[in-house]
């Protein structure tokens, strides 16, 4: 089975390992994926609430009251 805008890498013993995808036809749905992907990686990274970004932006006058 093909699919338009679709093309598979194959290690040499036939293998997929990689895909090229022509942005034109899939670029929105790539663009969910590495979203995606980007949260999965960040997942771990601490985080902060919306009330501590802002009293700290505040403070350094980057936001407004």
């Amino acid at each position: 089975m093909t699919v338009k805008g679709v093309q598979f890498v194959t290690d040499t013993n036939g293998r997929k390992v990689a895909v090229l995808l022509d942005l034109a036809e899939w670029g929105e749905i790539w663009e969910d994926i590495y979203d995606g992907m980007l949260a999965q990686e960040r997942a771990d990274e601490p985080s902060e609430s919306w009330e501590a970004v802002k009293e700290r932006l505040q403070r350094e006058g980057r936001l407004d009251d």
